[in-house]
């Protein structure tokens, strides 16, 4: 007996789909590729939505339709696939798609130096090579356009696709934004939670990032909603610390450390910054003075059994360099500036480790 796609569809006018009680041909839900090979029929049926409930009921009757008016000794069963005329919903671009490894530095309270950290980090990424934008996370208190020297920079607005795009400022090689480019610096910005995590939602997903290697983030002191806003916005690659070795700044770096490892949030540690170290005057380079106490970023390091990645001195070039918005890992002549780059080499070192085995590698490091 010889099978043609006719027999087939004769076979199947037999069937119903229970939905409205008329045919599967004439309802056109044969797809019209009948593949016939010998005794071996191969089809498909298409239904309007996809997990359709009479689909496998219909199937099986499809089936032993053919089989009694076809022939028993045709091989059908198992051969039938089923598709959907819904059309696939449009899958949302990944957030920060052409960005690598995305870097939170934190704090658990303010005046640590979490900004100079993040600031001089970025730049020695750079200055290493990898190609790094920086986000001024600090919603109430922006300071990256200062220590860049671009407060009285207007990031440009393009149309790209029938969206409206922000275009990063670019200062050391670096691509920059901040929430302090689009409000007046001499106003506090008093905005609730839900307002502030929205404006920085745009400055990721409405930003021209282009690729990047590193996406440093520095988030504001102190752990709240906008913490919580950017791990669900984003896929942090790992958070580093930032603290001075005096106790209640141990204190608050200690509930940094909590909520990133807490099942909220649960976004590796990279590593501890000891900021603020000790005090070395310009005059008397090889002698250092405790004045926020000795080691204890380090003692708090390994107490919770996570990487110090650096302790860098309270040393006056770091400040000036920052006011005058050029940081000091830009100045190749500096020792700080070889400092910050032994720090982001680490940096790398642990976000390598982090992607390689997916947890974290604990051992204690410092910048000298």
């Amino acid at each position: 007996m010889t099978i043609y796609p006719q027999l087939v569809l004769d076979a199947l006018v037999h069937v119903r789909y229970p939905g409205n009680g008329k045919d599967i041909v004439s309802s056109g839900m044969v797809h019209d590729d009948i593949h016939i090979d010998g005794n071996r029929i191969t089809l498909t049926l298409v239904f309007e939505k996809a997990n359709d409930p009479f689909s496998k009921s219909v199937v099986k009757a499809a089936e032993q339709a053919i089989l009694t008016y076809v022939g028993e000794d045709v091989e059908i069963k198992g051969n039938i696939s089923v598709i959907s005329k819904e059309a696939p919903k449009p899958q949302p671009l990944p957030i920060l798609a052409k960005v690598k490894n995305i870097i939170a530095v934190s704090s658990g309270k303010g005046g640590v130096g979490k900004s100079t950290i993040s600031s001089n980090l970025a730049v020695a990424l750079g200055m290493l090579g990898y190609k790094v934008g920086l986000l001024d996370a600090d919603i109430h208190g922006p300071s990256i356009p200062k220590m860049f020297g671009v407060e009285d920079a207007q990031p440009e607005i393009l149309e790209v696709d029938g969206r409206h795009t922000i275009i990063p400022i670019e200062k050391y090689g670096i691509k920059l934004l901040s929430i302090g480019f689009f409000v007046d610096p001499q106003v506090a910005l008093v905005w609730r939670g839900p307002v502030a995590s929205n404006a920085l939602k745009q400055l990721i997903t409405d930003a021209e990032w282009g690729e990047l290697d590193y996406f440093v983030m520095d988030l504001p002191p102190g752990t709240g909603d906008i913490h919580l806003t950017l791990v669900q916005t984003t896929g942090i690659t790992g958070a580093i610390v930032v603290t001075t070795p005096q106790e209640v700044a141990l204190a608050d770096a200690r509930k940094g450390i909590d909520m990133y490892r807490g099942d909220k949030v649960n976004v590796p540690v990279l590593g501890l910054v000891e900021n603020m170290a000790w005090f070395t005057p310009a005059e008397l380079p090889e002698n250092k003075y405790y004045i926020f106490g000795k080691d204890g970023g380090k003692r708090l390091a390994e107490e919770l059994d996570i990487t110090l990645l650096g302790q860098i001195p309270l040393v006056q070039s770091i400040r000036e360099c920052g006011d005058a918005g050029r940081p000091i890992a830009y100045d190749e002549n500096s020792i700080m500036s070889q400092a910050f780059k032994e720090f982001a080499q680490r940096v790398v070192e642990r976000v390598d480790i982090r992607n390689a085995t997916m947890e974290p590698t604990h051992k204690v490091n410092m910048v000298k």
